[in-house]
């Protein structure tokens, strides 16, 4: 009986001092291993500034998300000219010059100096029989506006491949560089031609 419990106390006493050995030796956890102290807290003035920072931020965003919107001055360009006077023309045989065609003649209404070079107008009058390898030539002209009225007889003209009798009383109008000409005319013919600008240039395709 004696021996039994000395066994069981040696027993005891070998098992304590393996859970000691062993609690000395656990290793150490890695999610615990080299962490850095937390850093400390900023102070009250630079929490505040930076609280400042990021809500002033999205505001700074904001505005140059936004375009600024483009007024119809800055996105239309005018030619500054000084102001306009008024013009007076009467008919006067002898004002009739010749221009632009040899076939024809023309009768200047004073527009140009009126408004300084921003619009032409005059009389135009043929002088001669239409001569198809004179008159027939395919061209364009570098306008903004031009339009057209028969005063007199009558014109065939051909617009954009498409020809056209225009007779007393009729008008149109020849889009900047539509290609065009005239194929025939009346000996009385007269037709009145209003050009923005007064200054052009006039190019022959054919």
């Amino acid at each position: 009986m004696a021996k039994a419990r000395a066994k069981a106390k040696a027993k005891k006493k070998t098992s304590a001092t393996t859970r000691s050995r062993a609690a000395r030796t656990r290793p150490v956890s890695k999610s615990g291993a080299g962490k850095k102290p937390a850093a400390k807290p900023a102070s009250g003035k630079r929490s505040a500034a930076s609280s400042a920072r990021r809500k002033a931020a999205p505001a700074r965003a904001s505005k140059a998300r936004v375009a600024k919107p483009r007024s119809a001055a800055s996105a239309v360009k005018t030619i500054k000219r000084p102001p306009q006077t008024v013009a007076v023309s009467h008919y006067n045989n002898a004002d009739f010059e010749t221009g632009l065609r040899s076939y024809a003649q023309y009768r200047d209404l004073g527009m140009v100096e009126a408004t300084h070079g921003m619009v032409r107008a005059h009389v135009l009058r043929f002088t001669e029989p239409c001569d198809p390898a004179v008159v027939s030539k395919l061209h364009f002209h570098n306008t903004e506006f031009q339009m057209v009225y028969v005063l007199k007889g009558w014109v065939k003209t051909e617009l954009g491949g498409e020809e056209m009798t225009m007779r007393q009383g009729s008008s149109w109008t020849q889009p900047p560089k539509i290609k065009h000409k005239i194929n025939d005319y009346s000996e009385d013919a007269e037709l009145l031609e209003i050009i923005l600008p007064a200054d052009f240039e006039t190019e022959e395709l054919s």
